[in-house]
């Protein structure tokens, strides 16, 4: 535990940073002018995104402590940071709103998605590793970690980027559709980013 104190303390501060930010932009933002309702896109993408983003943020953690290799750990530390930061403005927005961060339907509901079925093992939404992947993750070390991280974030990623698309699509906060879509654009690129640093190490996406 002690080795993720200074890491999650700077993620932390940042997080407050932001949340005070963006709440404050929420208020005057130039978009509807509506509090979204608990079964809208805003806070189905609020909900359902912050726990995408925590997966992320704990992947990270996990490889972040089995390699040494400083461009992976860079990736890691920086996915780690921005989506930490990312999951404390959308749940601010749903305090701002007075919306409930958990909802009794399905993952995905707000995107006509939710009986879609999952894959199972604690994968809820689209990307997502499962209990089973986390767990293989957290017995690898060096390349065979690096590797698996890749391949697990390329996936997480795109699922991500769905989401953040059906957000930008159905979304009727601007400033929320605005972070949707900076959401598109960085984790298009990461993904880019990481086919590269997956062939340098003799691998390849899984899908």
């Amino acid at each position: 535990m002690k080795r993720h104190v200074g890491w999650i303390t700077g993620a932390a501060a940042a997080v407050l940073v932001a949340v005070g930010a963006l709440t404050y932009a929420v208020a005057e933002d130039g978009g509807s002018s509506a509090t979204p309702s608990a079964d809208s896109a805003d806070a189905g993408f609020a909900r359902d995104m912050a726990v995408h983003h925590q997966q992320a943020v704990e992947m990270s953690f996990i490889v972040r402590d089995r390699t040494d290799d400083k461009d992976v750990r860079l990736l890691a530390y920086d996915i780690a940071q921005t989506q930490a930061n990312q999951r404390g403005m959308l749940l601010g927005w749903l305090d701002l709103w007075g919306l409930p961060k958990v909802s009794s339907d399905p993952p995905m509901t707000w995107m006509g998605m939710g009986d879609m079925p999952s894959a199972g093992d604690g994968s809820l939404m689209p990307g997502m590793a499962t209990r089973t992947e986390l767990k293989k993750l957290e017995s690898l070390d060096g390349r065979q970690a690096e590797v698996l991280y890749l391949q697990l974030m390329t996936d997480h990623h795109k699922g991500g980027v769905h989401m953040a698309q059906g957000c930008v699509d159905k979304c009727t906060v601007g400033v929320e559709k605005r972070l949707a879509q900076g959401m598109v654009d960085a984790q298009q690129s990461e993904i880019d980013l990481m086919k590269e640093m997956l062939a340098e190490r003799g691998a390849k996406p899984r899908s």
